[in-house]
């Protein structure tokens, strides 16, 4: 399955009525950790097909990010059911991100 940019008008729809649990990651172009985080969440999407995978934009979506309470990127989220099961701030490697599902 591919990254599902994620933006408030996609945000319900996509994330919280979601049959599937979510991992949703929110960086910025700006943040290099965010860079490491990038291909790892982009390979986790590719290989997963029981999870959906989204990113958030920090700079664009402001408001999504305030709502879960991001405060440092990258941060990963693990939503089931319309609800936070699970979170993690920073780069991580693959396996951790993976252990988080």
């Amino acid at each position: 399955m591919s990254v599902i940019h994620i933006n408030k008008n996609n945000f319900r729809n996509e994330i919280l009525n979601s049959e599937m649990p979510v991992l949703l990651d929110f960086w910025a172009p700006w943040c290099g950790p965010c860079r490491m985080v990038s291909p790892i969440v982009d390979e986790i999407a590719a290989e997963r097909n029981d999870i959906k995978v989204g990113k958030v934009n920090v700079d664009e979506q402001s408001e999504l990010a305030g709502q879960f309470g991001v405060m440092s990127i990258p941060t990963l989220v693990v939503m089931k059911g319309g609800k936070v099961v699970n979170q993690m701030v920073g780069a991580r490697p693959k396996a951790q991100i993976l252990a988080m599902l």
